[in-house]
């Protein structure tokens, strides 16, 4: 695409989405389907036997033959911020979770005026259930599921746990409709587990929201022994343990597909899958736990780099959509599509109203999933940060460092998808017009949440903290 033309392609993307918050095609959609939504946790782009893995996935491989492939599907670089992108159809910079995750300490969360995926589809009727993990805000009750939108909840409110104890930081993050559960178990097993109950309860009278956000394979790399003896043949610990945690959660997949049958109501059922970011390729980024001597396990196959990155890797995801009669078999989707684009998608073969939403960054894709329509997403935000930005309008990619010393790298991503040739220098126009969409974008960012936290925690020990009554007056009383 010519620079000049990128203005234009941003103009087909406003014609083409959804407008005044109603998705197109609404009239044409069959009767409403049960959702079961499944979020893989740090799986990289080729961790699945569909894209030539040696990890042994049968459950996804065999969703994907049955359904369609979103090979150019974006989610964001980073947990956190690509939940709070599903929930929300909107981009994180616009609420100010773009930046990082919620850490442990973290004492804010996803703002409470915004009105999510589960609340949606809960008023258009559906039972709603989260089964997994949250990641949305933990300290503060308000943020938590069941203050959100969902009927149950099972599963950790942060973002990692030991797989056995349950815990994080020697406290037990595992819970059951707001209260502190204790349980033994594996925590794949137990999600799973979970899930079919769930779905064996199901009141088929109402349609199911069942949003299944396994914590594998993040780390910690822990997996049952049953498991790392089917790949005794790596000899690496990190990617055996990371092999057999895909393999587990694939297993778990399949008993929740298997509740579904028994209860006669896969037909009716939308299944999607998907990884909330690219696989991490640096110590950094793999949680909690010491990897700095380790093997990094994930692969994301052709593409750079990993999650926390704006490359590629970072944010192309292996993605599947499966409904039987509704989407075509075995077809690929080779365009554009944004986990932002989820919500009014599904809210659109839901029958729920969007009338509630602050404006909407995600787009009805459901043609372009179930027909091979076009994709009406010509532009994709990978992310807008204050000090690092990515956008992509057409087939030009610009990634932006705007911190000192600044740098622009610019990619064609039909030509290059491993983005190993940077174009700015030769493209000087074409930087000049992607810079401007982002500043234009950034207009509308709120200062990340985790920055503000941390300012604070700045200005406390400079000058003092700054407390609210009640608890000025705690502290008072303490000896």
């Amino acid at each position: 695409m010519r620079a000049e033309g990128l203005l234009v392609a941003l103009a087909a993307t406003v014609l083409t989405g959804s407008i005044a918050g109603v998705p197109a095609g609404l009239a044409q959609t069959p009767s409403r389907p049960n959702i079961v939504y499944i979020l893989a946790d740090d799986q990289g782009w080729k961790d699945v036997g569909f894209h030539g893995s040696d990890i042994k996935t049968p459950t996804i491989d065999a969703l994907a033959q049955g359904g369609v492939r979103l090979e150019q599907f974006y989610s964001q670089p980073f947990c956190t911020p690509s939940r709070a992108a599903l929930m929300t159809g909107r981009y994180p910079h616009r609420y100010g979770l773009q930046t990082l995750v919620i850490p442990s300490a973290g004492k804010y969360g996803l703002p409470t005026d915004e009105w999510i995926l589960p609340q949606a589809l809960k008023e258009a009727g559906y039972y709603t259930a989260i089964v997994g993990k949250w990641h949305l805000g933990h300290a503060d009750r308000k943020y938590w599921p069941r203050q959100r939108g969902f009927d149950y909840q099972y599963g950790p409110l942060l973002g990692e746990i030991d797989y056995f104890t349950h815990s994080a930081h020697g406290t037990r993050d595992w819970f059951r409709n707001n209260q502190p559960l204790k349980e033994e178990g594996y925590v794949t097993t137990l999600i799973g587990n979970d899930a079919v109950r769930r779905i064996q309860a199901h009141d088929v009278r109402k349609p199911l929201f069942l949003y299944l956000a396994f914590t594998a394979p993040h780390s910690p790399y822990q997996a049952p022994k049953a498991y790392l003896d089917k790949y005794a043949g790596i000899k690496d610990p990190s990617r055996r343990a990371y092999a057999a945690m895909i393999t587990a959660m694939d297993d778990q997949i399949g008993r929740v597909i298997a509740a579904l049958e028994k209860k006669k109501i896969r037909e009716n059922t939308i299944i999607v899958f998907q990884s909330d970011n690219g696989g991490p390729r640096s110590a950094k980024v793999t949680g909690e736990v010491d990897m700095s001597n380790s093997t990094i396990p994930a692969d994301n196959g052709p593409y750079r780099d990993g999650k926390s990155s704006l490359y590629e890797g970072g944010t192309r995801v292996p993605a599947v959509v499966n409904w039987p009669g509704h989407v075509k078999a075995g077809s690929v989707v080779d365009q554009p599509i944004h986990i932002v684009d989820m919500y009014p998608t599904l809210a659109g073969l839901a029958g729920a109203q969007l009338t509630r939403t602050k404006p909407l960054d995600g787009m009805d894709v459901w043609a372009s999933i179930s027909e091979g329509a076009p994709s009406p997403r010509q532009e994709v935000v990978y992310d807008i940060e204050p000090f690092r930005a990515a956008l992509r309008v057409g087939d030009w990619k610009l990634i932006w460092q705007i911190t000192i010393p600044s740098r622009a790298e610019l990619y064609n991503i039909a030509q290059d998808p491993g983005e190993q040739t940077n174009l700015a220098d030769q493209n000087p126009s074409t930087v000049d017009e992607l810079k401007a969409r982002i500043e234009e974008q950034a207009r509308g960012a709120v200062q990340p949440l985790i920055f503000s936290e941390a300012l604070g925690t700045v200005r406390s020990v400079l000058f003092g903290s700054v407390l609210l009554p009640a608890e000025a007056k705690a502290i008072d009383q303490e000896p």
